[in-house]
């Protein structure tokens, strides 16, 4: 066990499930000490109020629940969005980007009520273990943290049930056994991972998705939308505007009916090890398309450039739990001024698992038909002073040519 010597009160992320309600009560035993609870409302889509009920039944007096879903999606999830990040080319790091959000609210509500530790029930083979403690280190770098998957002696889920049962934790008929994945999910996405989906080759079965409905199974008709963007942000869907978690469960809706937002991923966590995972996005999927459609129409090409030859240590950064390091803070303001003229509409052909982009529109637009028109433009591109601009480009290739051929 980690040495982190006594601990009088500890805040713990409570889902109100089996594994953290063992967690709070060997705690409880282990410690000594008074627990509080923290279960945050992200949108995973479960009554997170049954959490109180069960904290209640063991004792607990301190209990926060608190519903986030505003905050986690104009605060982590847009600002993510506005720096195109995918994760080794496809991840749109719903899981990474939840976890500073749950960690300062750790921290603070330790603050509040004067604990001096806080607890989470990640693994010690995962990233969210690092995740949550890098985050939490960041905000009060003298916090306890406690990881019981990483100090506990429970061999089997057979001793997890057995102390459940000695202590009175009620273990739902279908926790008994070993679940057939895990899964994580918020407002962003699900992710599901492990056991029947552990062997890579294997197709995932048709139960392990629930965001989405097959593209198979998808509307014939397309569904067309127009997103409003101001800022990098979107704004409005068909002419209404909207908070930013109102308009994010909106695009979650056209992505769950139309098929979008699966992918199937072997990634490489930053423990070391790969893993495969069944993702499902189907806001975001719809909402990054979107976003490169606005940025094309209204990004300068250079700052495009350099943005998206960013953007892979940008996603790097949140993947590996550094959100609230200096340098993912000092690249967040580099792509926050990009987006100062990001804004316009992008209309949309949603359509058995597909994002087509339509149209995109802007007073802030680059694109001038009079300069790109094969017509006779009237003089506002001289064809003539290409010549000279090909020579200069081309007189490094031609010297590296005439000594190549000596």
């Amino acid at each position: 066990m980690a040495q982190i010597g006594k601990v009088n009160k500890v805040v713990l992320a409570y889902s109100g499930g089996l594994d953290t309600s063992i967690i709070l009560k060997w705690l409880k035993e282990t410690y000594d000490c008074e627990v509080v609870t923290f279960t945050a409302d992200l949108g995973q889509g479960k009554e997170i109020e049954d959490a109180r009920h069960k904290a209640e039944l063991l004792g607990i007096k301190e209990i926060y629940i608190e519903d986030l879903r505003e905050e986690f999606i104009s605060q982590y999830v847009f600002p993510m969005f506005r720096g195109n990040a995918l994760y080794e080319g496809v991840y749109l790091l719903g899981t990474s980007i939840a976890r500073p959000l749950i960690s300062k609210r750790l921290i603070e509500i330790a603050r509040e009520t004067g604990a001096d530790a806080i607890a989470h029930g990640a693994t010690g083979k995962g990233n969210d273990q690092v995740r949550f403690e890098l985050a939490a280190y960041a905000l009060n770098p003298d916090i306890k943290i406690i990881a019981p998957w990483r100090d506990w002696d429970f061999k089997s889920r057979t001793a997890l049930i057995d102390f459940a049962e000695k202590h009175q934790i009620p273990v739902p008929k279908d926790k008994r056994g070993e679940a057939p994945f895990s899964v994580d999910a918020n407002m962003l996405h699900s992710s599901s991972e492990g056991k029947v989906l552990e062997d890579p080759w294997t197709g995932p079965e048709p139960y392990v998705f629930q965001r989405t409905i097959d593209p198979v199974d998808a509307p014939d008709k397309p569904t067309i939308i127009e997103i409003e963007f101001k800022n990098g942000d979107p704004v409005a869907i068909n002419g209404k505007a909207m908070s930013a978690a109102t308009l994010f469960a909106k695009l979650n809706e056209y992505g769950h009916d139309n098929g979008i937002g699966r992918i199937d991923l072997v990634e490489n966590r930053f423990v070391g090890m790969k893993s495969r995972g069944v993702y499902e996005t189907p806001g975001g999927t719809i909402l990054i398309t979107a976003h490169r459609a606005m940025e094309s129409l209204t990004l300068d090409r250079d700052a495009m450039h350099l943005k998206d030859s960013l953007m892979p240590d940008y996603a790097r950064m949140i993947y590996n739990g550094f959100w609230f390091s200096p340098e993912r803070e000092m690249m967040q303001a580099l792509i926050d001024k990009s987006q100062e003229h990001v804004e316009g509409t992008v209309r949309l052909k949603l359509y058995k698992g597909n994002v087509i982009v339509e149209g995109r529109k802007s007073a802030k637009s680059l694109y001038d038909e009079e300069l790109v028109t094969f017509e006779d433009d009237a003089g506002a591109y001289d064809q003539q002073d290409a010549h000279g601009f090909i020579r200069l480009n081309a007189l490094r290739l031609r010297t590296l040519a005439a000594r190549n051929n000596r």
